[in-house]
């Protein structure tokens, strides 16, 4: 009773600190005009014995994507100022972002990337703290793909999808749309947690079969090949990061500070944990027509001239791949 007790009074006064911040304004989502933070993820070991750090960030306006090119404001420290870091920033939390190599007799030092947006500069630390490991179950977790001490030896065995662009660098023209070619393929781990190959339909067509006396359960539905069905299946509204696993792919601006147009339009890849808003996978699953053979076209249309990065991101909703395609873009 004591302990009850005191859950109950801790949750009175954390509902009365939550009141009180959204009273005074703290709780309050911006379109554009906030700021965006570095964020150190982790660290990993590559065979040779060097090591990566990665890195994400936070932008806390729902729709402005701040441009910060590469410079004393957008700058990676020790070494060469340009390490792979973004100049362009997607809305909310993108979490492992990209990586930078670091030798193997890196010892205690600090790997430095200092952002400056709307006059406020913010820093993020990456070292090689034993807490700060990450393998791919943490990734998985961070992304949203597990809920609370889920593992298994699938999850533990998943390995990011496949992920290759069909071309170079390419060059462009203004309002001449340039088209896109990716091919992504994944191991199907983890399984959709909602849909028409996921899990839970699996487990209710099995059940299903053995009440009807058939000893061979259904096979799973070809992933990509079904569109979203409201009256069997879970409503978009829904739908919210982690509820959705399962192979989808992404276009979108990494670096370029003009204006980018995709056909057709492109998943938003950060997070959004609002019911029934873009999530990193959510809505290419619902969307109908997946290819079922992993081939993805995007036509990019650029309205502005100058020289840009995209990025096509491939995510079985844990892990994630990522290749770029610099453009360059003349009138």
């Amino acid at each position: 009773m004591i302990r009850s007790a005191r859950a109950r009074l801790l949750l009175g006064a954390a509902t009365i600190v939550l009141a009180y911040q959204a009273a005074n304004g703290q709780m309050l989502s911006y379109n554009s005009g906030q700021t965006v933070s570095p964020a150190f993820e982790g660290w990993e070991k590559n065979d040779d014995g060097s090591f990566n750090m990665m890195f994400g960030y936070m932008n806390r306006n729902w729709e402005e994507e701040p441009n910060v090119p590469i410079g004393p404001e957008n700058t990676i420290s020790p070494g060469d100022p340009d390490q792979g870091q973004p100049t362009r920033f997607m809305p909310r939390r993108n979490r492992f972002v990209f990586k930078v190599r670091v030798p193997k007799d890196w010892g205690k030092k600090e790997l430095v990337w200092t952002l400056t947006t709307k006059g406020k500069t913010e820093r993020a630390f990456g070292t090689l703290r034993e807490d700060s490991l990450v393998d791919n179950l943490v990734q998985a977790s961070e992304q949203g793909a597990l809920g609370a001490g889920i593992s298994s030896p699938a999850i533990r065995a998943n390995v990011a999808p496949t992920l290759t662009l069909d071309g170079g660098d390419r060059r462009a023209q203004l309002g001449q749309p340039l088209t896109l070619i990716a091919f992504a393929k994944d191991d199907g781990v983890p399984a959709p947690r909602f849909g028409p190959d996921s899990r839970e339909a699996r487990l209710t067509a099995a059940a299903r079969s053995r009440a009807s006396g058939n000893a061979t359960p259904p096979a799973p539905t070809p992933r990509g090949t079904v569109a979203f069905d409201p009256a069997t299946q879970r409503p978009p509204s829904a739908i919210t990061v982690g509820s959705q696993t399962g192979l989808r792919h992404s276009c979108f601006v990494y670096r370029g500070a003009g204006r980018v147009t995709f056909t057709p339009a492109q998943a938003k890849v950060w997070e959004d944990t609002r019911a029934g808003a873009n999530s990193p996978w959510a809505p290419r699953w619902m969307a109908p027509g997946l290819p079922a053979d992993g081939k993805y076209t995007v036509s990019a249309n650029f309205l502005d001239a100058g020289t840009y990065t995209i990025r096509c991101l491939a995510s079985d909703g844990a892990l994630n791949t990522a290749k770029d395609v610099v453009v360059t873009v003349t009138k």
